[in-house]
């Protein structure tokens, strides 16, 4: 009977919490917003002011402790600003070490049967739990109530929700010396004996004795399942504490899915802030267009959609922005307000902002928001991508880029996963190019060039 009784007054005191707090409407919300990390010693009030004269109205903020919201919320509040709690998830955050040191069992498995308990996929910091262990559940719960029931609190922002990039952003791979044209066993995380176990009790078979596990559609998407049941019982409490819920995933539904396993379009989120970095990815602006407006067809029709960019700190910036709400974002968030570090520019978005807000206070809600922008993924006329492609071309050959290259007609000789490889030649100088480009979801996720 003990077993029984705690859940049961848990979700009875949950119940009446959420009758006598009213979750936000969703005309209440911001729309320009900043992912910041606080720290117990810094100036806040400064970076509020700063956030105010760029025309921000909320901040995602991670800070240490929920004793460290306590005294920032109203700081921020002083200012007119919201504050949602940027909280990690299935990766471990301020409890590292601790946890690791306790609970060598909770953590994700690969394909080669290591664990991210003793063994380091990218960066040391990279700590992800599985989400099919009841006990990481548990812990996951207990963190996210410690933090609604912080006074003032506007809402939780969830992050690093998923696995281990099996794939990273492409422009990551020099970093590392690797490149990911296809899913390899070190990265592929999700093996653990108790997701296998589930797995197996509801399909039967065991992914691991399959020639190559990322092709099979039903252990990718049960992976995905597991991490959005996850989300979905977060949500239960943040909407119990008549909190916004939101979350911040990769760029689109379907590139996560693929990605991280996380299939956010899922999840039972008031708000979203998909980080949509186009310099991780093609490294031009389309990248924007495209993922909001793939967002918009993929998303839950009940989350709000923002856009998630990074910050520049010149006309790229503005450029992004219109690229997202002429594609159907209802606001956005940027990483961070230290990136617009000009006067100049802060004023520029101030001016942007408030423009915004006059046109959503005149005209109502974004109409691109309802409407399904189709998306062209045929990179020979994206522009923007042929021009970069060009340019690495010009580097390769040491051709200035005044010059014109004569190419010949691009063949496509391979194709597999995600990935299309293509060759050109260059008829002046007779060298021959590797043109590869990966398609994530429905849109261009990602190229490379190489000499042959």
């Amino acid at each position: 009977m003990k077993n029984l009784t705690l859940p049961i007054l848990f979700a009875v005191m949950l119940s009446m919490i959420a009758c006598t707090e009213k979750p936000v409407e969703k005309s209440e919300y911001p729309m320009f917003w900043t992912w910041l990390d606080y720290r117990p010693t810094m100036n806040f009030d400064s970076v509020c002011i700063i956030m105010k004269e760029t025309g921000l109205d909320g901040v995602i903020l991670n800070a240490p402790t929920p004793d460290d919201y306590r005294v920032a919320i109203p700081i921020a509040h002083k200012h007119g600003l919201e504050v949602y709690a940027w909280l990690w998830t299935m990766n471990l955050e301020h409890d590292r070490d601790k946890i690791i040191k306790e609970h060598p069992e909770w953590f994700s498995v690969n394909r080669k049967g290591e664990s991210l308990a003793d063994t380091k996929a990218y960066v040391d910091y990279y700590k992800f739990m599985c989400p099919a262990l009841p006990e990481v559940r548990e812990h996951i719960r207990k963190k996210i109530i410690a933090y609604c029931e912080v006074e003032g609190l506007n809402g939780i922002a969830i992050d690093y929700h998923r696995f281990v990039d099996v794939i990273l952003p492409t422009t990551l791979w020099p970093k590392y010396g690797i490149v990911q044209d296809r899913e390899y066993p070190e990265w592929d995380y999700g093996y653990h004996p108790a997701m296998i176990k589930l797995f197996m009790e509801k399909h039967g078979y065991d992914p691991r004795t399959l020639e190559d596990p990322s092709t099979d559609m039903q252990w990718l998407q049960f992976r995905c399942d597991q991490i959005t049941e996850v989300a979905n019982e977060i949500a239960d409490v943040v909407h119990a504490y008549g909190k916004t819920m939101a979350a911040s995933p990769f760029p689109t539904p379907a590139m996560s899915r693929q990605m991280v396993r996380q299939d956010w379009g899922k999840w039972n989120l008031d708000i979203v802030f998909p980080m949509v970095y186009a310099n991780f990815y093609t490294e031009d602006v389309s990248f924007i267009s495209d993922c909001t407006a793939e967002n918009v067809r993929d998303k839950n029709p009940m989350t709000t959609l923002y856009c998630g960019m990074m910050g520049v700190d010149g006309p790229e910036m503005f450029e992004s922005m219109d690229a997202a709400f002429n594609n159907g974002a209802e606001g956005i968030a940027i990483f961070t307000i230290r990136s617009l570090r000009s006067p100049e520019i802060r004023s520029q978005f101030k001016a942007y902002a408030d423009s915004v807000h006059a046109v959503r206070a005149a005209k109502g809600p974004n109409p691109a928001a309802n409407k399904q922008i189709k998306v062209n993924a045929n990179p020979f006329e994206n522009t923007g991508i042929m021009k970069l492609v060009h340019e690495k071309m010009q580097k390769n050959i040491n051709s200035d880029s005044a010059v014109t290259l004569n190419l010949g007609e691009y063949t496509l000789v391979d194709e597999y996963g995600a990935t299309k490889c293509y060759e050109v030649t260059e008829q002046n100088s007779g060298k021959v190019f590797d043109v590869k480009f990966y398609f994530y979801g429905s849109i261009i996720s990602g190229w490379s060039v190489d000499l042959k």
